[in-house]
Protein backbone atom coordinates (compact mmCIF):
# COMPACT_ATOMS: atom_id res chain seq x y z
CA UNK A 1 0.00 0.00 0.00
CA UNK A 2 1.48 3.45 -0.90
CA UNK A 3 -0.37 6.57 0.48
CA UNK A 4 0.62 10.25 -1.32
CA UNK A 5 0.17 13.01 -0.32
CA UNK A 6 -0.04 16.27 -2.61
CA UNK A 7 0.37 20.11 -1.33
CA UNK A 8 1.58 23.07 -2.88
CA UNK A 9 -2.03 23.97 -4.68
CA UNK A 10 -3.29 27.75 -4.40
CA UNK A 11 -4.46 30.56 -6.54
CA UNK A 12 -2.27 32.66 -8.54
CA UNK A 13 -2.22 34.81 -11.55
CA UNK A 14 -1.62 33.68 -14.81
CA UNK A 15 2.13 33.88 -16.01
CA UNK A 16 2.82 33.06 -11.66
CA UNK A 17 4.35 29.55 -10.60
CA UNK A 18 3.60 27.25 -8.54
CA UNK A 19 5.78 23.59 -7.66
CA UNK A 20 3.42 20.84 -6.00
CA UNK A 21 5.08 18.13 -4.35
CA UNK A 22 4.10 14.86 -3.79
CA UNK A 23 5.11 12.88 -0.79
CA UNK A 24 4.74 9.17 -0.74
CA UNK A 25 4.66 7.14 2.06
CA UNK A 26 6.59 3.44 1.32
CA UNK A 27 9.56 2.74 0.87
CA UNK A 28 9.27 1.05 -2.17
CA UNK A 29 8.23 3.77 -3.61
CA UNK A 30 11.49 3.97 -6.16
CA UNK A 31 9.81 1.34 -7.40
CA UNK A 32 6.72 2.67 -9.18
CA UNK A 33 6.53 5.37 -12.08
CA UNK A 34 4.90 8.29 -11.16
CA UNK A 35 2.20 10.63 -12.67
CA UNK A 36 0.14 13.55 -12.62
CA UNK A 37 -2.75 13.87 -13.35
CA UNK A 38 -5.18 16.87 -13.39
CA UNK A 39 -9.23 17.29 -13.33
CA UNK A 40 -11.16 20.44 -13.94
CA UNK A 41 -14.82 20.91 -13.10
CA UNK A 42 -16.90 18.87 -15.65
CA UNK A 43 -14.40 17.21 -17.33
CA UNK A 44 -12.11 13.91 -17.27
CA UNK A 45 -8.85 13.28 -15.24
CA UNK A 46 -6.41 14.02 -17.95
CA UNK A 47 -2.39 13.04 -17.79
CA UNK A 48 -0.11 16.10 -17.10
CA UNK A 49 3.50 14.32 -16.82
CA UNK A 50 5.22 10.84 -16.21
CA UNK A 51 8.32 10.20 -14.56
CA UNK A 52 10.01 6.84 -14.75
CA UNK A 53 11.31 4.79 -11.55
CA UNK A 54 14.59 6.15 -11.58
CA UNK A 55 13.68 9.71 -13.09
CA UNK A 56 15.70 9.27 -16.41
CA UNK A 57 12.81 9.32 -18.69
CA UNK A 58 9.54 11.50 -18.63
CA UNK A 59 6.72 12.42 -21.02
CA UNK A 60 3.93 15.71 -20.80
CA UNK A 61 1.12 16.27 -22.15
CA UNK A 62 0.94 18.54 -25.16
CA UNK A 63 -0.65 21.35 -23.48
CA UNK A 64 2.08 21.65 -21.34
CA UNK A 65 5.32 20.69 -22.78
CA UNK A 66 7.93 23.20 -22.04
CA UNK A 67 6.00 25.11 -19.22
CA UNK A 68 5.95 22.09 -16.44
CA UNK A 69 8.93 20.19 -15.44
CA UNK A 70 8.02 17.02 -13.50
CA UNK A 71 10.74 15.51 -11.14
CA UNK A 72 11.38 13.04 -8.10
CA UNK A 73 13.83 12.37 -5.38
CA UNK A 74 13.69 8.79 -3.98
CA UNK A 75 15.98 9.77 -1.04
CA UNK A 76 12.94 12.06 0.37
CA UNK A 77 10.16 9.63 -1.55
CA UNK A 78 8.62 12.72 -3.03
CA UNK A 79 7.80 13.72 -6.57
CA UNK A 80 7.52 17.37 -7.95
CA UNK A 81 5.21 19.01 -11.24
CA UNK A 82 6.94 22.79 -11.39
CA UNK A 83 4.59 24.85 -13.05
CA UNK A 84 5.33 27.91 -15.08
CA UNK A 85 3.74 30.21 -17.13
CA UNK A 86 0.76 29.16 -15.69
CA UNK A 87 -2.84 29.86 -17.97
CA UNK A 88 -6.06 30.05 -16.89
CA UNK A 89 -7.36 26.49 -18.70
CA UNK A 90 -4.83 25.13 -16.32
CA UNK A 91 -7.29 25.68 -13.66
CA UNK A 92 -7.94 22.01 -12.14
CA UNK A 93 -7.05 19.67 -8.77
CA UNK A 94 -4.00 18.46 -9.23
CA UNK A 95 -3.51 14.19 -8.32
CA UNK A 96 -0.19 12.62 -8.49
CA UNK A 97 -0.54 8.67 -8.89
CA UNK A 98 1.88 5.54 -8.54
CA UNK A 99 2.63 3.21 -11.37
CA UNK A 100 3.83 -0.01 -11.95
CA UNK A 101 3.69 0.63 -15.80
CA UNK A 102 5.79 3.11 -17.48
CA UNK A 103 6.20 4.02 -21.63
CA UNK A 104 4.52 6.47 -24.10
CA UNK A 105 1.62 5.06 -24.26
CA UNK A 106 0.66 3.53 -20.20
CA UNK A 107 1.92 6.41 -18.80
CA UNK A 108 -1.23 8.47 -19.97
CA UNK A 109 -3.70 6.08 -19.03
CA UNK A 110 -5.98 6.54 -15.82
CA UNK A 111 -6.09 2.88 -15.26
CA UNK A 112 -2.29 1.94 -15.20
CA UNK A 113 -2.09 3.48 -11.84
CA UNK A 114 -2.70 1.71 -8.93
CA UNK A 115 -2.18 4.64 -6.33
CA UNK A 116 -3.62 8.13 -5.97
CA UNK A 117 -3.43 11.20 -3.67
CA UNK A 118 -6.36 13.18 -2.53
CA UNK A 119 -5.50 16.13 -4.72
CA UNK A 120 -4.87 19.60 -4.11
CA UNK A 121 -6.24 22.49 -6.10
CA UNK A 122 -4.61 24.89 -8.55
CA UNK A 123 -6.73 28.14 -9.78
CA UNK A 124 -5.22 30.39 -12.26
CA UNK A 125 -6.68 33.75 -12.27
CA UNK A 126 -6.38 35.29 -15.54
Amino acid sequence: QVQLVESGGGLVQAGDSLRLSCAASARTFRSYAMGWFRQAPGKEREFVAAISWSAGSTYYADSVKGRFTISRDNAKNTVYLQMNSLKPEDTAVYYCAASQSFGPIASMRVERYVYWGQGTQVTVSS
